[in-house]
């Protein structure tokens, strides 16, 4: 009887002990399923944050050290951003040091007339650079001034365009802008830089000179670029736009109904 019951003993210890262990499995079992479900959400969060990254900010075909970057930056979640460079201008662009502090004077000789100028270096250094060089080399000698706006608060004439018909050079650009006003406002007399709309980084070679009080709206990138303005004979470029536009489509924006061309353009 004494043999029964320890054998009956250890028998449902026995059984005890195989039912400890399948319900330890059990949990095991449950919490690999748990783990990899979130193993895998958190695969699909990191697969689906790189491709929306790959589809936005890498919009515009990234290089292999970007893509590494940014997968460096899914895996380092406490890494900070790093601040992206502002764009640099090319080694054909005159650096703004050549005119900061200085006033440059002389005259913008159209076939209508001529207008006398100053350009601040203090104020706009890398645009002053800029005119003050492409005068230099004569950029400007038989260029046209292909655009006129006569509205009632838009009024200006538009030059160097070296194509004459708006277009910009691909290989000329620069920025950044300098001495925009601040309340859009670009008073008679103002040479102000044409650039690429929604492009602070988009001035080129073109120019405009407002020949009555403007208003002109800013775009994404900002204002234009306030380089200067005329000293004297702004009534010239106010004949050219009192003998109106060549028929077209707009009534008030076009081409001047007289071509008008820079003869020359000096700067001292």
């Amino acid at each position: 009887m004494a043999a029964s019951s320890r054998s009956a003993r250890e028998a449902k210890r026995r059984v005890q002990q195989m039912e400890a262990r399948r319900g330890l499995r059990r949990d095991q079992d449950k919490r690999r399923k748990r783990d990899n479900v979130l193993a895998i959400s958190a695969g699909t969060a990191a697969i689906g944050l790189a491709l929306v990254l790959q589809l936005t900010a890498f919009a515009s075909n990234p290089s292999e050290e970007e893509f590494a970057a940014a997968q460096e930056g899914l895996q380092s979640p406490s890494a900070s951003a790093t601040p992206t460079a502002a764009p640099t201008n090319a080694e054909n662009i005159p650096k703004p040091e050549t005119a900061a502090g200085k006033t440059f004077t002389g005259e913008l000789k159209l076939n209508r007339g001529t207008l006398g100028v100053e350009l601040d270096g203090t104020k706009a250094p890398q645009a002053a650079a800029v005119f003050k060089s492409l005068a230099d080399q004569n950029f400007y000698s038989g260029v046209s001034c292909h655009r006129l706006t006569t509205a009632e608060t838009f009024g200006v004439l538009q030059c160097g365009s070296k194509a004459g018909d708006g277009s910009s050079d691909p290989n000329y650009t620069w920025g950044p802008l300098e001495n925009t006003p601040p309340d859009n406002k670009y008073p008679a007399g103002t040479i102000a830089v044409a650039r690429t709309s929604g492009n602070a980084n988009g001035n080129g070679t073109q120019f405009f000179i407002v020949y009555k009080d403007t208003v002109i709206p800013a775009d994404a990138a900002g204002g234009y670029t306030v380089v200067g303005k005329v000293t004297s004979g702004l009534d010239v470029v106010g004949g050219i736009a009192a003998a109106g536009l060549k028929p077209g489509d707009n009534a008030t924006d076009g081409a001047p109904v007289e071509p008008v061309t820079i003869d020359s353009f000096s700067l001292k």
